[in-house]
């Protein structure tokens, strides 16, 4: 697991993700030529309310994913 410490909303929070997941997160960033916290930033203010942020992360990854194998 690798653990990430981010500032969202003025408040500290820690995501943990599995390495994998990780290693995408950070290639769709330079993709996107965003740091890391802002990408998780924008992921974190697309959410549903009460849902978990790993979890958003790791789907929000899979769409990414999707719609470039098509």
């Amino acid at each position: 697991m690798h653990k990430i410490s981010v500032s969202l909303s003025g408040h500290q929070t820690s995501i943990s993700l599995e390495q994998e997941f990780f290693d995408v997160l950070k290639k769709l960033a330079e993709e996107h030529k965003v740091s890391i916290a802002n990408l998780i930033q924008q992921i974190d203010s697309t959410r549903k309310p009460g849902s978990n942020l790993s979890s958003e992360i790791r789907i929000w990854i899979l769409k990414q994913i999707l719609k470039t194998s098509k």
